[in-house]
């Protein structure tokens, strides 16, 4: 697939996703809530208490003012003493404030620990499904946009829930209480507040459209930030070998900008609806104080009931100016589902076949290798690999030569299959490997690359590499690639703590375990792509040593620059730009003058 069609793909599936709305896009999130059903609904039935006791509370303020005032008061305080009275509506103003403070810690819990528990499940499927993506997609992608959606796109998920969704659910359930209330006390000032919720909303569903833009906008340049960090920080022994420092910290400056700007504007659509809200609010207020004091001159409503609206003002705006509060957050959220879905629904180009055409390998399998018609590029029109067919006998050991980007390592990827072929097809022991599963194709190939990649942990655990193994059969393995020997040198041998990508080992050690880690799997195909590249002298006999051992049953291929290295494999495939032009052993290949004798004798006179 190429980057343009991909970037097309995208651009679609993006531009899809802003055609949804906030509901279709928050149903996105309710398969994780589904696993989650009782916490959820025992957050719900809290609602109910929470927002009684809320409005309850306007009303015993107002009672008050009217006994005080000897107005009208409810049956219970008629009769009453004016301390009984008072201390009457005290004790249940303060018993609606306790149970209001119990509820809505216990519902906070509840909702927090959900939106938790979903954030860690939608981040274990989003892992998941990265790692069971092909090649061709971290080609295309930058790292640091990747780490961005794992990590601070996800937490904003749990924030649409956690502080989102659920919060504003709790708010509306507020405002329809209050609402209900209002209007069985006053219908005039009732009517007047929620008239004024109209403008409201429109406000609301304007700011949200805008601040959802601007909001995308940033996580973009927040990915392009995290790529450029990342990219800086892997690469910091090019940026100061070359002192690259300013113009690498410039380039990060412009970035940052960029990034700085596109949240001013996520935070000015934000304030704005703060500072609408409020304002409405105050309207609100003014208008009770208006047509409430109209209403006592003329004596249908006393002042303590003006009272409870004028609360009722404060409290029917609160939920709305809690929205506002989780506006942010929200809005974020529904970015982060936008980007977490395209991330989601991102093919796996790569997949195992379909039950009924699974093939297996069997145990006794000799290890051929055949390669017929195949075609294949990193973009659909530009063929690295044209037209190759070869076959590798059982136990034969063949090198692959040519100049750079005649396609050696990319012969490697397809065999493995870490890429696919656009035509023609791979074969091992006679079975396509698109047959294959690729865990069982994968544990067939042993591969050693130039470079030997080390994980945070211990020796042992970078041998096994998360299978189960014995600690005999680990170090039959160290000893039969002579890697036991500087293991044992080691503070805690086997189980020695290495920091991240292995810096407290050098090139050669590191190497030295990836020799150690493909041994202990007992493959039938070894892959060698300039293995010994990285080793001094000392080290490449030992290994050449192990190897020789590692090799004599098994079929390898062999990748080698240095000519030298490769001069007793059975057979040589050279290759240029993608086709194979010459075939045969050194000897042969030498005498025959053509592209391999000039690469040799180039090479002799380079180290002459």
């Amino acid at each position: 697939m190429t980057s343009d069609s991909a970037t097309h793909r995208f651009r679609d599936r993006t531009a899809r996703r802003r055609r949804e709305n906030d509901w279709r896009l928050f149903l996105r999130l309710v398969p994780y809530a589904k696993r989650h059903q009782k916490l959820l609904w025992m957050a719900f039935v809290l609602l109910i208490p929470l927002s009684l006791a809320g409005s309850v509370q306007p009303i015993l303020v107002g009672q008050t003012i009217s006994f005080i005032r000897q107005e009208p008061t409810y049956f219970f305080l008629e009769g009453r003493t004016f301390s009984d009275g008072i201390a009457i509506l005290v004790g249940l103003l303060g018993l609606t404030i306790a149970l209001r403070s119990i509820l809505d810690s216990i519902q906070s819990f509840l909702v927090q620990i959900v939106g938790q528990r979903m954030t860690m499940q939608i981040r274990n499927d989003l892992f998941d499904r990265v790692t069971s993506l092909s090649s061709s997609f971290f080609d295309r992608t930058p790292v640091g946009r990747l780490i961005t959606r794992l990590t601070s796109d996800v937490d904003a998920l749990g924030d649409v829930f956690s502080t989102g969704a659920i919060g504003i659910v709790s708010d509306l359930a507020a405002i329809l209480v209050i609402v209900i209330v209002m209007f069985s006390v006053q219908w005039q000032l009732a009517l007047m507040l929620v008239m004024m919720l109209i403008p409201v909303s429109v406000v609301v569903i304007y700011f949200q459209q805008q601040f959802r833009k601007a909001n995308y906008r940033a996580r973009e340049e927040l990915s392009r930030l995290n790529s450029s960090l990342q990219e800086n920080i892997v690469g910091i022994s090019i940026v100061q070998l070359f002192r690259r420092e300013p113009y690498n910290s410039e380039a990060f400056r412009q970035i940052n900008q960029q990034y700085i700007e596109a949240v001013d504007r996520t935070i000015f659509h934000d304030s704005a609806v703060s500072a609408t809200l409020e304002w409405i609010s105050l309207v609100a207020i003014a208008g009770v104080l208006w047509l409430g004091g109209n209403l006592v001159m003329d004596n249908p409503m006393n002042f303590g009931l003006l009272a409870s609206f004028i609360l009722f003002a404060q409290r029917l705006f609160d939920p709305l100016r809690q929205f506002a509060d989780k506006f942010t957050s929200l809005q974020s959220g529904f970015t982060a589902i936008e980007r977490i879905s395209d991330l989601l629904e991102e093919p796996i180009d790569i997949q195992d076949p379909e039950q009924h055409q699974i093939a297996s390998i069997e145990s006794n399998a000799s290890g051929e290798i055949r390669f017929e018609n195949v075609w294949f590029g990193y973009k659909p029109d530009e063929y690295v690999i044209r037209d190759l067919n070869f076959t590798i006998r059982p136990g034969e050991k063949v090198a692959l030569v040519g100049p750079t980007g005649a396609g050696k390592s990319s012969i490697i990827r397809l065999l493995c299959r870490l890429y696919e072929p656009q035509k023609g097809r791979i074969l091992i022991d006679g079975i396509d490997i698109r047959n294959l599963r690729q865990s069982e194709l994968r544990q067939h190939i042993g591969v050693i690359l130039q470079d030997g990649f080390v994980f945070a942990g211990d020796v042992k655990s970078n041998i096994t590499l998360g299978e189960t193994y014995p600690i005999e059969k680990i170090e039959a393995a160290a000893e039969q690639t002579n890697v036991s020997q500087f293991i044992e040198q080691l503070p805690q041998g086997y189980d020695t703590r290495l920091r991240e990508r292995g810096t407290n080992l050098s090139g050669g050690q590191k190497q030295l375990l990836a020799f150690a880690r493909v041994a202990i799997r007992d493959p039938k195909i070894m892959v060698l792509d300039e293995a010994t590249a990285n080793l001094d002298v000392k080290t490449e006999a030992w290994i050449q040593e192990a190897l020789d051992r590692l090799l004599e049953t098994r079929t390898a291929i062999v990748i080698a620059h240095r000519l030298s290295t490769i001069r007793n494999v059975d057979r040589i495939l050279v290759l240029k730009r993608g086709e194979l032009v010459e075939s045969g052993s050194h000897e042969e290949l030498l005498d025959s003058n053509g592209l391999y004798a000039s690469l040799y004798k180039l090479q002799l006179l380079g180290s002459a």
